[in-house]
């Protein structure tokens, strides 16, 4: 089976639905924002301070790339990972792209905005890239799952859907 990567909004659930999946499917799971910030050994907040947007980004595709390697894995990306249209092509030649769209009233509720480098100036500045990037991960995946239920319901439903997309 080819891998599964998952992208979405910071709080959308890539990383609960995707170690519940692994879990689920008997798969490797890997965060890209964790393997970023354990090569690095600073956290993205941090780096983003220090060396701003447009290194980290590089950083992010290298760490991409690699995680795309990998055979028959969960992959979760960092929330700005359809930033680069590069990143498309990558995605899309290592497995099933699912976009976890979850209603921005949950995340926003759900959500610390304080160690999330685009969303320290608030929640106002999650609908701002919603509206940014909304049509960017529409582009990008090849399954849509909307995250309005429970974790167990969720991982069902894209297990469903990539079943049926691997027919």
């Amino acid at each position: 089976m080819k891998n599964i990567i998952l992208i979405g909004m910071p709080g959308s659930g890539k990383t609960s639905v995707g170690k519940k999946l692994a879990i689920d499917l008997g798969k490797s799971f890997f965060d890209s924002d964790a393997v970023f910030e354990e090569r690095k050994n600073i956290k993205i907040s941090d780096f983003f301070e220090r060396f701003g947007e447009n290194l980290f980004r590089d950083e992010e595709t290298k760490i991409l790339t690699e995680l795309c390697e990998k055979k028959d894995a969960i992959i979760s990306t960092g929330g700005g990972i359809v930033e680069r249209n590069e990143n498309k092509d990558i995605l899309k030649q290592s497995g099933i792209v699912v976009f976890i769209n979850r209603p921005l009233e949950l995340i926003a509720k759900d959500i610390d905005s304080s160690n999330r480098p685009l969303l320290k100036d608030g929640k106002k500045k999650l609908f701002e890239l919603y509206e940014r990037r909304a049509k960017k991960y529409k582009d990008f995946c090849d399954i849509e799952i909307e995250n309005t239920a429970d974790l167990d319901s969720v991982a069902q439903k894209i297990i469903n859907e990539v079943t049926i997309q691997n027919g």
